[in-house]
């Protein structure tokens, strides 16, 4: 039979046990909580004044919503919306990601167009989109605690690279951090044409204030599946930086 002191023991093992247990299962429902709260991708309307002919908006939390922000931007100039088309389509997708995205989304509702279909003058919507890039974007990142910032942008095949990464500030983190996006990657070069019409609507006040910054340039006229796995290249350098 058992004694006192054994009843005891058994007792305080019991209870042991069942402590350990409860707090077990409570770590794993704050883990599930946690993943849940990564999947909490929010979209919001940030400008919507029909004066700024266009409106903005930002997909939030994409990724860890627990870690360090990065912002990429599109739609700055919208005849290069192929590109801007792929990143949405994209980066919502990825898994595992080290880092919290937002998207800043600039939609020009006049005078735009798309490389193959130019209108005889983009010009318009080309600086209503850099407009709407410094009224709204630029104040959203550059007071959002954000770590670094990446411009989304295409050409037409003028430069000679197709696919490049540059910072228009050399010497900074910027630069540093383009230039390791390059470093990781097979595909994306560091190519700096030291010519912008945007710079100075969005990635020079940024890197100028604090927010390292750089452009991602992919050519308009390459195939819809090499545009996929350039931009998966992009958004992993992206996500292997070190902050």
């Amino acid at each position: 039979m058992l004694n006192r002191r054994n009843i005891l023991i058994l007792l305080i093992i019991l209870f042991v046990a069942v402590f350990a247990f409860v707090n077990i299962n409570q770590m794993a429902h704050n883990d599930a909580g946690s993943s849940n709260n990564a999947s909490a991708v929010t979209q919001e309307l940030i400008a919507n004044n029909s004066q700024d002919k266009g409106y903005v908006e930002v997909i939030k939390n994409i990724g860890n919503p627990n870690a360090k922000k990065i912002a990429y931007v599109v739609g700055v100039h919208p005849l290069e919306n192929d590109t801007h088309r792929t990143l949405l389509k994209l980066l919502p997708k990825q898994t595992d990601l080290n880092y919290c995205y937002d998207i800043y989304v600039i939609n020009v509702t006049e005078d735009f167009s798309a490389y193959g279909k130019l209108l005889p003058d983009d010009n318009p919507g080309r600086e209503t989109g850099q407009n709407l890039a410094y009224k709204y974007v630029y104040p959203q990142i550059v007071n959002g605690s954000y770590e670094a910032t990446i411009d989304i942008h295409a050409h037409g095949g003028a430069y000679p690279y197709n696919t490049f990464v540059f910072c228009p500030v050399d010497g900074g983190v910027g630069e540093s951090y383009g230039r390791n996006v390059s470093q990781a990657t097979e595909n994306i070069s560091y190519y700096n044409p030291y010519q912008t019409t945007s710079g100075p609507y969005l990635t020079i006040p940024l890197n100028e204030h604090g927010v390292p910054a750089f452009y991602f340039e992919e050519n308009s006229f390459i195939s819809q599946d090499i545009k996929d796995r350039h931009m998966l290249e992009l958004i992993h350098a992206v996500d292997n930086l070190k902050l």
